[in-house]
């Protein structure tokens, strides 16, 4: 008996190069109450530009050059 082979002829559809690309990481996140502990004003220094995040008596943020 002779031997025989079969192949498996696979359809997919064509996958997007959005599809293929890793999924980007998880965005960080960190709790304010850790950047400005009890002050309420910190210096963050940007590409040699500094900038005040300041919490506001109504417990907001402001972010200023």
């Amino acid at each position: 008996m002779p031997a025989t082979t079969s192949t498996l002829a696979l359809h997919t559809a064509p996958v997007s190069a959005a599809a293929r690309a890793p999924a980007p990481p998880a965005q960080r996140r960190i709790d304010s109450r850790l950047l400005l502990r009890e002050s309420k004003e910190l210096v963050i220094e940007h590409m040699g530009q500094e900038y005040r995040l300041r919490r506001t008596r109504n417990d907001k943020l402001i972010l200023t050059k």
